[in-house]
């Protein structure tokens, strides 16, 4: 997706975008499989669409999820992770019951976050980071940058 346009609402404007990375409890790889993975991705899309959290990019590594998404001006970053990490954990326990195994006690998110608020002139910077998660994993958020004046 290209650079971020201002929302307008009735009584603000402006851009709500946040940068958001969790794993799963312990750290486990539970994508590497394909399906799981899919799986992954389909959940938080599914909350995301029912909490009108708007994806931009979403990229499920083995072990955690990067997300670069525009919140309702209304919601925080705190109640974001909590609907997306709650509603795909319900999600994905319902979809792959053998997640039961690795987590009996039904917590499959670890309780803690990354949560960045990402200003309007570095929207594509943090999409292109979360969207090339695969080739450059190790590298450092700077090296993304595209000539921005705010890194």
């Amino acid at each position: 997706m290209a650079s971020a346009e201002m929302q307008h609402y009735s009584h603000k404007i402006g851009v709500n975008i946040h940068h958001l990375e969790w794993c799963p409890k312990y750290r486990y790889s539970m994508f590497k499989q394909d399906k799981y993975k899919n799986a992954c991705e389909d959940a938080i899309r599914q909350q995301a669409e029912r909490h009108d959290i708007k994806i931009r990019e979403l990229f499920v590594m083995p072990d955690h999820v990067h997300i670069s998404c525009e919140l309702p001006p209304s919601m925080s970053q705190s109640k974001a992770l909590q609907l997306l990490k709650g509603g795909s954990s319900y999600l994905l326990f319902r979809r792959q019951p053998k997640f039961r195994l690795r987590y009996p006690q039904g917590h499959f998110w670890s309780p803690g976050a990354y949560a960045g608020s990402v200003g309007y002139n570095t929207v594509d910077t943090v999409d292109n980071y979360v969207r090339n998660q695969v080739d450059i994993h190790q590298t450092k958020l700077e090296a993304f940058t595209i000539g921005s004046p705010a890194l």
